[in-house]
């Protein structure tokens, strides 16, 4: 569902989000500058998914959209080789993690979402499908392998079933891709993301910390949110993302303007001085 907001709230986004065409993102440094400004994104979704997003930033404008070929589009393959350019930098954290879609998380961010979606490994038995802790247990012992390798050594040849497993591995911040290779066929070099973040993922983040700071990261791009929108772009439930938002309004950062709608404050009191001198001047 997209929603207009006012267009105080619509600029800056623009400018938290890199919409502006002076300010779009060129490469895979100012790519990363991006991703730690905006503390999580999607890689590659467009206009009908809110929230931050490596292609729009690409675009550098709020009507993005993602062709069918992305081949044949200068502006998608752009976003796609920067991608691929981060994960192999290995800078920032990058996996299918939000809803099934592919998401960076800058580093200090990590700890919350290992303590929001990750699971223990003395849990995993109980957690993670057969599928899932068969390849971890390939990777565990290989440390890192293509796809095509991952499959076989794991024994679950049916692609479907694999897939869903490798899902389930990142959703769960267990297994990362580090490499994309194209030759001789495309594949993804698959490794443990506690071997690529060992100390981010080994440091302790209580629930209420990580709520309010992932809560904190979002509004702080997005400048005001409505019901449900913290929770639908990021997976969590109605009522953890609102105990994110209720936090970042006991401390101050933010004001909850009606039911499910909190701003930042200083944007909040930006637009009820422009109402107020809007009404002086009817």
């Amino acid at each position: 569902m997209l929603v207009k907001h006012s267009e105080d709230v619509e600029a800056h986004r623009d400018r938290m989000w890199r919409r502006e065409p002076e300010n779009s993102v060129e490469d895979a440094f100012d790519a990363e500058k991006f991703i730690e400004s905006v503390g999580f994104c999607n890689a590659l979704t467009d206009i009908r998914r809110p929230g931050p997003s490596l292609f729009i930033a690409v675009c550098g404008r709020r009507e993005a959209h993602m062709p069918r070929n992305v081949q044949k589009d200068p502006e998608s393959r752009l976003a796609w080789s920067i991608k691929d350019e981060i994960l192999r930098r290995g800078r920032v954290y990058y996996a299918k993690l939000l809803k099934g879609h592919s998401t960076f998380i800058c580093r200090r961010l990590i700890p919350h979402f290992r303590t929001l979606k990750g699971v223990a490994r003395n849990k995993e038995s109980a957690l993670l499908s057969q599928d899932a802790r068969a390849v971890l247990a390939v990777l565990r012992v290989e440390w890192e392998s293509s796809t095509g390798d991952l499959r076989k050594a794991s024994g679950i040849t049916e692609r479907a079933r694999f897939s869903k497993a490798m899902d389930e591995l990142q959703r769960t911040l267990k297994v990362v891709p580090t490499q994309a290779l194209y030759e001789p066929t495309f594949t993804y070099i698959w490794s443990l993301a506690e071997g690529r973040f060992p100390e981010k993922l080994e440091t302790t983040i209580s629930r209420e910390e990580a709520l309010r700071e992932v809560a904190r990261a979002y509004l702080h791009g997005a400048g005001k949110t409505i019901r449900g929108e913290l929770a639908r772009y990021t997976g969590l439930s109605p009522a953890d993302a609102g105990l994110g938002n209720w936090a970042l309004v006991d401390e101050g950062f933010a004001v909850r303007v009606g039911p499910g709608v909190y701003s930042l404050k200083e944007l909040e009191s930006i637009g009820r001085n422009l109402t107020r001198q809007a009404s002086s001047h009817s």
